[in-house]
């Protein structure tokens, strides 16, 4: 598979976009969207960044890499030396950071990859049915 690495840029732009809007009107949305929805949409910008960087690697071996560097980050937030605290009090850095460790995010970030796996393969047998 070789993605339109174009696509993929929009697709992360738009997500960010989405992640930023999800934060700034928590207040209006249901709690239980809250607990997942921003964390999922991190996730998702993961997925589409990494197969921006990676536009040939199977989407199952996408979503590894994505899953194992959310949980790498989100199991860092277990550490906290002064140095990271100091990068996770900037407003950057605690965006990418976070700043302490949920199972909530183990899943949230599971959501997320899952279903951009999901439309990825979706679009891809779509693709391949309209070839035949």
């Amino acid at each position: 598979m070789k993605r339109n690495r174009w696509i993929y840029a929009v697709f992360t732009v738009l997500i960010i976009g989405l992640g930023l809007g999800s934060r700034a009107f928590s207040s209006v949305l249901p709690d239980t969207l809250n607990t997942y929805l921003g964390d999922s949409l991190w996730a998702a910008m993961i997925f589409t960044g990494c197969g921006f960087l990676f536009r040939k690697l199977k989407t199952m071996i996408t979503g590894i890499i994505s899953l194992s560097f959310c949980f790498v980050i989100e199991f860092s937030q277990l550490y906290h030396a002064e140095w990271i605290d100091q990068i996770r009090d900037t407003s950057l850095g605690g965006l990418v950071l976070g700043y302490g460790f949920l199972w909530s995010d183990i899943e949230a970030y599971t959501i997320g990859i899952a279903a951009c796996a999901a439309i990825e393969l979706l679009v891809l047998g779509i693709k391949k049915r309209r070839c035949m």
